[in-house]
C-alpha cells in the first residue's frame, strides 16, 4: 500500500513539475506589442493621421490644405482661412 502511495506520489510531483515549465514557457514566448505610432515622415505626407504637432499641422495645411491636429480635421478655403467642420456640418472658422 505504501508503495502504491509513494509512486502517486512521484507521478503527481512529475505532473505538477512538468505543468509548470509548460506554463513557464507559454509565458515567456507572449510579447506585447506596442501600439503603432506613425513616424514623423509618414505623418508629413498624410494630413489624415492625426497629429500633436502643431508645426507640422501648420505645415500639412500649406501643403494639403487639410491636416488633423488632435483628432480634428481642418480646412483652408480659398480665402486662406481656417476652419473645421461641427458635428452638425456647419463650418467652424478659427
Amino acid at each position: 500500500m505504501t508503495n502504491i502511495l509513494l509512486i502517486l506520489f512521484f507521478v503527481l510531483l512529475f505532473l505538477l513539475f512538468f505543468y509548470s515549465k509548460r506554463n513557464r514557457g507559454l509565458a515567456q514566448k507572449t510579447t506585447i506589442n506596442p501600439t503603432y505610432v506613425p513616424f514623423l515622415k509618414e505623418q508629413e505626407f498624410n494630413p489624415d493621421i492625426s497629429t500633436d504637432n502643431w508645426d507640422l499641422h501648420k505645415l500639412r495645411l500649406d501643403k494639403f490644405k487639410r491636416s488633423q491636429y488632435k483628432g480634428l480635421t481642418f480646412f483652408v478655403n480659398s480665402e486662406n482661412k481656417i476652419y473645421y467642420l461641427s458635428e452638425e456640418g456647419d463650418k467652424v472658422y478659427c
